[in-house]
């Protein structure tokens, strides 16, 4: 499974990306909002730091006005994937950008029949946002799972990217069921390297060492 940081502060992209743990980025207008960048200027710095697809999203509501931001947005660099949301006019738009020869991220997805809709209308990523179905009191995997079996049934190449990561528990049951990329912010990346056990283990393996009274450099 290919891990996205869903982030537009560049330290923390550059902290995992040295450590090999980014295969691209999400960015949002909400993210955007947060760094106190200009869009244009952080989501370029962001795709000479990484060499996989960069999500930049789109703010008209139009389709052809999103059609016109995905080209400006998608001129910032090649590894740039214009994110649409899922409706008619961002599947108009996926469509079109999609045959223009652009990456498109069709994001806010929320069942299993707008995931249909988005890879018959070309697009290179689907986002499922397991987060906040879970907040309704739904289970967001089961859509994951949902969209795998229909994508598999019927050979679509569109990508599910799993979005709106909570957990690390999201992570690993989002690489059981299948997604080919999850999506996460910088801190439940890291968090995946924590256990308790682990803790334990390497404090009782230090107490053990100083008592040899020994050093390796």
């Amino acid at each position: 499974m290919k891990f996205f940081v869903d982030t537009a502060e560049i330290d923390a992209i550059k902290e995992l990306n040295d450590l090999g743990m980014v295969d691209g980025v999400t960015t949002n207008p909400s993210l955007i909002m947060k760094s106190g960048r200009d869009i244009l200027e952080v989501t370029k710095e962001i795709c000479d730091l990484v060499d996989g697809p960069v999500s930049a999203e789109v703010v008209a509501t139009e389709a052809d006005d999103m059609i016109a931001e995905g080209r400006k947005l998608a001129k910032i660099a090649d590894n740039i994937a214009v994110k649409v949301p899922l409706t008619w006019a961002g599947l108009k738009a996926c469509n079109v950008l999609t045959n223009e020869g652009n990456m498109v991220n069709v994001t806010l997805c929320f069942s299993a029949n707008q995931a249909l809709l988005a890879a018959k209308a070309g697009a290179t990523f689907i986002s499922p946002f397991i987060g906040r179905l879970d907040d309704l009191n739904l289970d967001g995997m089961e859509l994951i799972a949902d969209i795998r079996e229909i994508y598999d049934n019927y050979g679509f190449e569109t990508q599910i990217l799993a979005a709106s990561i909570r957990s690390v528990n999201h992570m690993s049951d989002a690489a059981k069921i299948g997604a080919d990329v999850a999506t996460a912010p910088p801190g439940v990346i890291k968090q995946m390297a924590n256990h308790v056990l682990t803790d334990k283990g390497l404090a009782a393996f230090m107490a053990d060492w100083a008592k040899t009274g020994q050093k390796i450099l």
